[in-house]
């Protein structure tokens, strides 16, 4: 079997979910280093990475999804529930901008009183304040597709709004394992599979860019894993160039109702092995220093090429995250490790038109 893997990415053939899986479950470490850094030398040099500092800034923690793996949400009416003004959200990106970041990620929650007109204020102002000094992204998916329900619009016309306000690109956050049967065990209330990716081609649609995220480390299955990386690759065979990133990361389980036992590095690493080789159609795949920290930056050795410095998410640091500033610390990790690494500016929205 593994004669026939190597073969197959050699000579830049697509492998098969079966391929995919007995790849985690048999190869050494050392072949999935090997296979992953073939699949990654089709997009990138071979001893350079990237990477971003960036923000998530969390405008709100009021959210009813309910979701057991959260550390972060407060149901409307409990203490200690914020919603940031317009000011209090510029002063986190001016914060973040003085440690020289470029990117913000806005990440709240279902907040059910918060309306399409509501978001498209707030990115409009944001876009005027900070021009093309900064991109942000933003919500995620899974938000936009809650914020259009209460606003009874559909999916298109919330991503008109949004690109109107000056919005360019909707991050492919609150996908975690995207998978039905792990949703009903601890998301029943945020949506189905296929209704999020109807939600990402309307963005796409738009001309919005967008990206794709995995989060691991729960309890799923390795075929919710396998399930989730293969209807990502179609949807990126039916989109071609619309997800030019993804990011795949782990459960901080510290504070949540879900619990359990962070994952382990090595897994971790394995499983952005197999996502670099498997997802063939997706330039750039991101390792998480948020959740991993120094050890996110061996996954350069298994397929990742490009990786954020953060400043903030309170998110993931309710629930154990913790973020280091000493950024030049970690810059030397990666270049011990073989690598120059540069800086890059946010990547450009995809040059793709869509009927």
């Amino acid at each position: 079997m593994l004669d026939q893997i190597a073969h197959k990415v050699q000579s830049s053939q697509r492998i098969s979910r079966s391929e995919a899986q007995w790849l985690f479950e048999h190869a050494s470490d050392d072949t999935l280093q090997e296979l992953a850094s073939q699949v990654r030398g089709r997009f990138h040099a071979p001893d350079e990475a990237t990477y971003l500092i960036m923000a998530i800034v969390n405008y709100t923690n009021v959210c009813v999804a309910k979701c057991d793996y959260c550390a972060f949400y407060r149901l409307p009416k409990q203490d200690g529930t914020y919603l940031l003004s317009t000011e209090q959200v510029f002063e986190r990106i001016d914060a973040m901008r003085a440690l020289g970041g470029t990117m913000v990620g806005f990440n709240g929650g279902f907040h059910p009183q918060l309306h399409m007109p509501h978001y498209a204020e707030l990115f409009r102002a944001v876009r005027e304040r900070y021009q093309d000094d900064l991109e942000f992204y933003g919500m995620t998916v899974a938000e936009f597709m809650f914020t259009c329900k209460v606003s009874k619009i559909s999916y298109d016309e919330g991503a008109a709004m949004l690109k109107a306000s000056g919005v360019r690109w909707i991050t492919g956050g609150g996908a975690e394992v995207l998978d039905d049967d792990f949703r009903r065990r601890h998301s029943p209330l945020k949506y189905k599979v296929e209704d999020y990716y109807d939600a990402q081609s309307a963005i796409v649609r738009a001309g919005l860019g967008s990206t794709a995220t995995m989060v691991i480390g729960f309890d799923e299955t390795l075929g919710e894993r396998l399930n989730h990386l293969q209807r990502l690759r179609r949807f990126s065979d039916e989109h071609p160039g619309a997800l030019p990133s993804f990011l795949v990361w782990t459960y901080k389980p510290y504070d949540t109702e879900l619990g359990g036992t962070e994952l382990a590095s090595r897994e971790y690493l394995r499983w952005l092995a197999i996502c670099r080789i498997y997802l063939d159609n997706i330039p750039h795949i991101r390792t998480s220093v948020l959740t991993k920290n120094e050890d996110a930056l061996l996954g350069l050795r298994y397929g990742a090429d490009d990786f954020d410095l953060p400043t903030e998410d309170e998110v993931t640091q309710k629930a154990g995250a913790t973020i280091s500033l000493e950024f030049e610390r970690l810059l030397d990790a990666a270049r011990g490790l073989g690598f120059t690494v540069k800086h890059r500016q946010p990547l450009p929205l995809p040059d793709v038109t869509y009927v």
